[in-house]
């Protein structure tokens, strides 16, 4: 067993883990965020997208011993209380999610990109998303979703 220190969405833990367990099995199992999904398992999909340390990673990639120290956010940590985030706002408002099972993977590489970048081009805005498969919408809806949340608010 590995003790770790992490922060996740402003909130200090303490955990004992095995050292295989990854980073989306400490989100999703150990603190209960069920909003990083798991889709490939395999750093294909990006459906487990999360910041840490003001970088995507998919967290089925990094065993959570990696992210000892670290700062985490997850789509969870977004929103203040329920009022969602601008960008999670803009999904919902301009139609950029269809069954949901993406969105918070795709909402935290655009938070990402808009965080470097707060007036990305179409173009910036499609390789920041790159990562990030969709099953359900051919992207013109989620590309207009963000770049509405970087018109609407400046995102920073």
């Amino acid at each position: 067993m590995k003790e770790i220190s992490i922060t996740v969405n402003n909130k200090h833990y303490q955990l004992t883990i095995p050292p295989w367990r990854t980073l989306l099995e400490v989100i999703r199992e150990d603190l209960k965020l069920t909003g990083t999904k798991e889709g490939c398992g395999l750093g294909e999909c990006g459906a487990c997208t999360v910041i840490m340390d003001g970088k995507t990673v998919n967290s089925c990639l990094v065993l959570a011993t990696e992210a000892d120290g670290k700062q985490i956010t997850t789509i969870e940590g977004l929103a203040e209380g329920e009022k969602l985030h601008p960008l999670q706002q803009a999904f919902v408002d301009h139609g950029g999610l269809q069954c949901g099972f993406c969105t918070p993977g795709m909402i935290m590489s655009a938070k990402a990109l808009l965080d470097k970048n707060p007036h990305p081009t179409e173009d910036e805005i499609k390789r920041g998303i790159a990562g990030n498969l969709c099953r359900c919408t051919g992207y013109a809806k989620i590309i207009e979703s963000i770049k509405a949340a970087a018109e609407d608010t400046g995102e920073k």
